[in-house]
């Protein structure tokens, strides 16, 4: 596991609670959570379907706004920003992987690695590109399109364009959940390097414990809240977690 940095917290949640009113009904997603991702730090939150773990992490990096509560991202509160501001942030200071790939079919391997840079009008430090494509294992991959590279590559492209921008943090969502069994552990493999080498700091939502278990802490939700906390948590022990949740939610009035 990496040796986690000293400092301020890569990202703070005090207090965030998300309400969603359809009409006269309302949905609460957030029960006032709070937690601190610490700098270096690998931290997978997992959780049963509707147990709130996909809206901490949109609230987290900025793509959806709590009811109540404060976010912090790299030290900056985010929540008395503009939407054009918050825009900016989040093009400097997070990356993204999702288990869609996200690259554009038409770009190349390299600039599709490149968009984030020029989206935010910023040079390519060509040392830091190079040092990426070759981490990642598509130094001979760069001149071709995303649809000639398998679902694993496409993956690796696209957690170096996350990277490229030397974001404060990374959020992967659900980042193993379209490919196969040998690139699924190729990926958890390659973000496990970049928070041991590069002191990255990565926050994942996985429904896998054994994608959770590659984690330095992992978070279990349920009804809006964290139920356990574990540090260096083995896929057996977040398998009768997520189980244990399960069952209590399962079991609770009114489901």
């Amino acid at each position: 596991m990496s040796a986690v940095l000293t400092g301020p917290p890569a990202i703070r949640l005090t207090d965030v609670a998300k309400v969603y009113r359809t009409g006269a009904a309302e949905v609460t997603a957030l029960h006032r959570v709070s937690v601190e991702v610490r700098r270096g730090e690998f931290l997978a939150v997992m959780g049963p379907s509707g147990s709130g773990k996909s809206t901490l992490m949109h609230c987290a990096a900025g793509l959806d706004t709590p009811s109540s509560g404060e976010v912090e991202v790299d030290g900056v509160a985010i929540g008395g920003l503009s939407e054009t501001r918050r825009t900016e942030l989040r093009r400097e200071r997070i990356g993204f992987v999702f288990q869609s790939y996200n690259l554009i079919s038409s770009l190349t391997i390299a600039d599709n690695i490149t968009l984030p840079l020029r989206m935010a009008r910023r040079r390519a430090d060509p040392a830091w590109v190079a040092e990426l494509v070759e981490r990642v294992g598509l130094t001979e991959r760069l001149h071709h399109r995303p649809a000639e590279l398998s679902g694993g590559q496409q993956q690796r492209a696209a957690i170096a364009r996350a990277l490229v921008a030397r974001p404060a943090v990374v959020f992967a969502d659900e980042p193993t959940g379209a490919l196969d069994l040998r690139a699924a552990r190729e990926v958890l493999a390659l973000l496990r390097r970049m928070v041991d080498e590069l002191n990255q700091t990565v926050v994942m939502v996985s429904h896998d414990p054994a994608a959770a278990a590659h984690a330095d802490r992992a978070l279990v939700m349920a009804d809006g809240r964290i139920v356990q906390q574990l540090h260096s948590p083995t896929a057996a022990e977040l398998a009768a977690g997520l189980m244990a949740t399960q069952e209590a939610v399962a079991a609770a009035p009114g489901v």
